[in-house]
C-alpha cells in the first residue's frame, strides 16, 4: 500500500511538473510574437544612397555622361627668355643680357561638351601649358571624342583669372551633359568626377563634396572651387564633376598633392561661375569682370588680433590696406584702414568673396559698399569700372 502511494505521488508530481515546463514555454512564446524586436538583426550594404535611402546606382548617370567629356592635347612653339653666356656678352657686346630661346611644349588634358554645335570647356592651362613666363608664338589644339573621331579646335577664348578656356570644333548634334546649379551644392552630397588621368580615357571615379567656396589657394586670380574626395589625378584638368542627377556642377581644375598623385583633396571650378564665364567667352571673347581699382594684394583677411584692435565682433570683412588715388573706390569714399562688410546689401565674408562680388557686377553700375571706419559704419556709392589690365 505505501509503495503504491508512493508511485502515484511520483506519477503527479511528474505530471504537474509537465504542465509548468508547458505553459511556461508556452509564455515565452506568445510573448516572442507579441514583441517588436525582430528575431534576426536587418544586415545593410555600406554604399552611397540616394533619395529615400536606396542604394544608388550612378551607372546610368555615367552612361549618359560619359560621351560629353573629350581628350584634350595641346601644341604650343613658345619662345623662352634664357640668361646668356656671361663670356658671350662681355665680349661680344650685347646689351642685353637675356637672349630667348624657341621649344616646343605639349600639354594634355580633358574637357566638357558644353553644347551640341561643338563648344567644349576646358582649363586654361590644358590649352596654353603651366609655364606662363614663355611667349606662346603658335598653337595646336586636338579634341578627341568619345567616339574615336579626333579633330582641330579653334580657341575662342581664355581666361587666366578663373583658369578656363573655350574651345570650339566644327561638328554638330554632340553629346552634351546638362548644366547644375552649384549653389545648390551640399557637404557630402555624392559627386562623379569623369575625365582622362594619365591619359586613360573616361575614367569615372566617385567620392563626395568635402567643403564649398574654397578661395584664397593661390591657384588663381578669381577663386570659387568646389573641394572633393573624388579621385582627380594629372589628365583629370578640364573634366567635369556631376551630381547624382547627372548635372555639371564643376570643372576639375587642380589637387592638392605632396606625390602628384591623388590624396583625397581635389577643387573644381563651381559650374555657375563656369556658365558665366562660358557666356561671356561666347559672346565677346573675353571675360567682362567689373572692378573698383582695389588690386588683390591691397585688401587682405582680417586676423582675430586685427578684429579686436578694431573692436569689431567678429573676422568678417576685408581690410583694405592700401590704395591707388585714381581707383573708383578711392574716389568713391573708400580710405586705407576701412573694413569692408558689405556689397550691394550682401555681407562680405573675406577678400575673396568681395572680389567675386565687385567682379559678378555690371561694369558702370553704381555699387553700395558698406565700411567700417572709426567703429561706425557708413555705405559708400562706389562706379564698377573695368579691371585696369583690361583697358
Amino acid at each position: 500500500m505505501t509503495r503504491r502511494l508512493t508511485t502515484a505521488l511520483i506519477l503527479f508530481a511528474c505530471f504537474a511538473a509537465g504542465l509548468l515546463v508547458a505553459g511556461r514555454v508556452r509564455e515565452l512564446t506568445e510573448a516572442g510574437a507579441q514583441s517588436n524586436t525582430p528575431a534576426r538583426p536587418s544586415v545593410t550594404t555600406p554604399g552611397p544612397v540616394g533619395n529615400g535611402g536606396t542604394i544608388a546606382d550612378f551607372s546610368r548617370v555615367a552612361e549618359r555622361t560619359v560621351p560629353a567629356v573629350v581628350n584634350i592635347s595641346a601644341t604650343q612653339i613658345v619662345r623662352r627668355q634664357v640668361p646668356r653666356d656671361p663670356f658671350f656678352t662681355f665680349f661680344g657686346g650685347a646689351d642685353d643680357f637675356f637672349g630667348s630661346r624657341r621649344g616646343v611644349e605639349n600639354s594634355l588634358g580633358s574637357g566638357v561638351i558644353v553644347s551640341a554645335d561643338g563648344y567644349i570647356l576646358t582649363n586654361n592651362h590644358v590649352v596654353t601649358g603651366e609655364d606662363r613666363r614663355v611667349t606662346i608664338e603658335q598653337l595646336d589644339v586636338t579634341v578627341a571624342l568619345s567616339d574615336k573621331r579626333e579633330m582641330a579646335a579653334q580657341v575662342v577664348g581664355t581666361d587666366p583669372a578663373t583658369d578656363l578656356a573655350l574651345l570650339k570644333v566644327n561638328a554638330r548634334e554632340l553629346p552634351t551633359m546638362p548644366w547644375g546649379d552649384s549653389s545648390k551644392l551640399k557637404v557630402a552630397e555624392w559627386v562623379l568626377a569623369i575625365g582622362n588621368p594619365y591619359q586613360l580615357s573616361q575614367t569615372v571615379t566617385l567620392g563626395i563634396v568635402s567643403a564649398l567656396g574654397r578661395n584664397n589657394l593661390g591657384v588663381s586670380t578669381y577663386e570659387d572651387f568646389i573641394q572633393t574626395d573624388a579621385a582627380i589625378n594629372p589628365g583629370n584638368s578640364g573634366g567635369a564633376l556631376i551630381n547624382s542627377r547627372g548635372e555639371l556642377i564643376g570643372i576639375n581644375t587642380v589637387i592638392f598633392s605632396r606625390s602628384g598623385g591623388y590624396q583625397g583633396i581635389g577643387f573644381a571650378v563651381s559650374s555657375n561661375l563656369a556658365k558665366r564665364v562660358v557666356n561671356d567667352l561666347q559672346q565677346y571673347q573675353e571675360v567682362r569682370r567689373g572692378s573698383v581699382g582695389l588690386l588683390p594684394d591691397q585688401v587682405v583677411p582680417l586676423t582675430t588680433r586685427i578684429a579686436n584692435q578694431l573692436n569689431l565682433s567678429d573676422t568678417k570683412g576685408a581690410l583694405v590696406y592700401e590704395m591707388l588715388r585714381n581707383s573708383a573706390a578711392f574716389q568713391g569714399g573708400i580710405r586705407p584702414g576701412d573694413v569692408i562688410v558689405s556689397f550691394n546689401g550682401t555681407t562680405v565674408e573675406d577678400p575673396g568673396h568681395f572680389s567675386r562680388l565687385v567682379s559678378d557686377a555690371r561694369i558702370g553700375s553704381v555699387a553700395t559698399i558698406g565700411v567700417i571706419r572709426e567703429g561706425r559704419q557708413q555705405d559708400l556709392k562706389v562706379t564698377i569700372t573695368r579691371p585696369p589690365s583690361s583697358r
